[in-house]
């Protein structure tokens, strides 16, 4: 494989550069890898192997699917889509066949160091959220984490998900109540 430039190329041209030569391919990789390895574990909460099984499937496929890119969709929503759909059925697979009976916490936030600062405050409170995240139904854990964690706009994740902007605005509403409601239930006093 030989090494091609990747800065300063929109996506919409790594996409037609990749379709004539596949070592841009590796652009787009690349771009996007540490983003996704992120939402994959926010949203399932899976082993670093799992989680990097999960994504080199999302790629197969977002490869074999590259000519269907559909330009009028930004191609972070389209490959956000992939990697989520590819997300849940995983875990729904997990799920069915009994081998994953509990949800553990997001070891994520365990790895975060800030100099200078104590974290063990900061931690507590990231590990809180995401706890209740987790005890949310999986449409409400999907628009929070979508828009609060991967900053993701009402467009985006109306794309990512197939729902319409109405329905992510509803959901995102119901969230928020559901998720201050048990932040309330659960005595974590981060909206106070």
């Amino acid at each position: 494989m030989k090494k091609v430039p990747c800065t300063n190329i929109k996506d919409t041209e790594l996409v037609s550069k990749s379709l004539q030569d596949a070592d841009y391919f590796s652009c787009l990789y690349y771009r996007y890898e540490e983003k996704l390895t992120r939402y994959i574990r926010r949203i399932s909460n899976i082993s670093d192997e799992e989680t990097a099984d999960i994504l080199q499937e999302s790629f197969i496929k977002i490869w074999k699917n590259l000519n269907e890119y559909d330009t009028d969709m930004s191609l972070s929503s389209w490959i956000y889509r992939i990697v989520h759909n590819q997300t849940i059925s995983y875990w729904r697979k997990l799920k069915s066949y009994g081998k994953d009976n509990k949800i553990s916490f997001d070891e994520h936030f365990t790895n975060t160091e800030i100099t200078g600062i104590d974290t063990s405050d900061i931690l507590e409170t990231e590990d809180k959220i995401q706890h209740i995240i987790r005890m949310l139904p999986e449409n409400y854990q999907s628009v929070l984490i979508l828009k609060y964690f991967e900053e993701k706009n009402y467009e985006e994740i109306s794309d990512i998900l197939r729902i319409p902007e109405g329905t992510v605005a509803t959901r995102l509403n119901r969230a928020k109540k559901a998720f201050y409601k048990l932040s309330k239930t659960e005595h974590i006093s981060f909206f106070d």
